[in-house]
């Protein structure tokens, strides 16, 4: 499937905690996704940092959109399985999440993803490391 920026824009609009979180996809080709979210006050956990729901439900997402990148029309994926590794507390103005296409398939395809905490001063640290399996599923 052929993706371009606006329609990846609208598929985020589609799924309202994507929306509730303030996901937006910066970038797209295929079998690839970037998307940012501009942390506030209520993506925080008691200590300060992002909670992990937080950075999980980015990755998730993001590497599921990678997926769509590459699925036949009348096709959507589902997430079958993902591990996501919290390398550090994020901190910072904003998160941006790279992530990939390890290896397509017709009925699963193995994904990947990387979170970064970003300053202000646009220094980047990389916190969260995560992997996915998804499902091509039969849109109804």
């Amino acid at each position: 499937m052929n993706i371009d920026l606006d329609t990846l824009r609208g598929f985020f609009r589609s799924a309202p905690f994507m929306v509730d979180l303030g996901v937006e996809p910066v970038a797209v080709r295929q079998g690839r996704v970037t998307t940012e979210l501009l942390l506030a006050p209520r993506h925080l956990q008691h200590t300060g940092v992002v909670h992990a729901g937080v950075l999980a439900s980015l990755a998730d997402h993001s590497m599921g959109a990678a997926a769509q990148t590459m699925t036949p029309a009348g096709h959507w994926i589902l997430t079958a399985e993902f591990k996501t590794n919290l390398l550090r507390g994020a901190r910072g103005d904003k998160l941006v999440c790279e992530a990939w296409v390890l290896k397509p398939g017709r009925q699963i395809m193995f994904t990947e993803a990387e979170v970064y905490a970003v300053m202000v001063d646009g220094q980047r640290q990389l916190c969260v490391k995560a992997s996915g399996t998804m499902a091509v599923t039969q849109a109804n």
